[in-house]
């Protein structure tokens, strides 16, 4: 594995975990850590025997508290890499499942990095806000406006962002921007357990049905997003684990599945 100096990069078997790795400063992210998170998720998206990305912060205290303001005034602008804050918020072509541990604070770039991924557990302590209003700014470097207008109820979505709040673990259940809650002392164990049940489907059909439903959203209406041609669902139809799926149903075995 790459040397890394602002996140911790392990992988355990078909798991690549990313831990945010500035405690001192909440997990905020400079364009050296942006750089690092990038390279990161390529590493994942690269690797074809990586099925399942979790990403977290280090320490009790935070996820990622967004940009360090102190860089931030240093060079008069954010900077990120192509595949945005964090290395994920405009990567677009990533299939593969990420899963956020939001162990604390997820404000400003830290909720767009959240709500980039796919799912996402947070311990009951976190709490989650964007303020960039309330210092004369707004979200737009990493996609949440747009995300969130998507992804909740537009009232849910408004509220969130025209006021700038922060708002607990269980008001984000409530609103569905977390799929679940945990003690802090369960989360890594919680979200390793989500892994596993993604880890018992096919890993190419979470890929199709990833890139399906993304996709889809962008179609005109829903006999467009039906009828659309997804290459990662023609590429699972035709892979060798359809047929080894089937075959495991029939024998009623557990399927060993083998990506291709």
């Amino acid at each position: 594995m790459a040397e890394f100096q602002f996140c911790r990069v392990e992988r355990d078997g078909v798991v690549l975990t990313i831990t945010i790795d500035r405690p001192h400063v909440l997990n905020a992210l400079h364009p050296p850590a942006h750089a690092e998170l990038a390279r990161a998720f390529d590493l994942y998206a690269g690797d074809p025997d990586l099925r399942v990305a979790i990403l977290t912060g280090a320490g009790e205290r935070a996820f990622c508290v967004g940009s360090d303001l102190k860089a931030r005034s240093e060079l008069g602008r954010d900077e990120f890499p192509p595949s945005g804050f964090a290395g994920i918020t405009t990567r677009f072509d990533l299939w593969k499942p990420v899963i956020a541990a939001v162990n604390g604070l997820a404000l400003g770039g830290g909720l767009e990095t959240v709500i980039a991924c796919d799912l996402a557990i947070a311990a009951e302590h976190a709490e989650f806000g964007l303020p960039e209003p309330r210092v004369g700014l707004a979200a737009l470097g990493g996609g949440a406006l747009h995300r969130l207008a998507r992804q909740l109820p537009l009232k849910a979505a408004m509220g969130l962002v025209l006021t700038g709040k922060r708002i607990g673990a269980e008001e984000a259940y409530r609103i569905r921007l977390v799929n679940e809650i945990v003690p802090a002392a369960a989360l890594k164990s919680r979200v390793r357990a989500l892994a596993d049940e993604l880890l018992a489907c096919a890993p190419l059909s979470l890929e199709a049905s990833k890139q399906a439903m993304l996709r889809g959203l962008a179609e005109p209406d829903l006999a467009a997003a039906i009828n659309a041609r997804y290459p990662a669902a023609e590429r699972m139809l035709a892979s060798e684990d359809a047929r080894e799926g089937q075959r495991a149903f029939i024998e009623k075995r557990k399927p060993n599945w083998r990506g291709r």
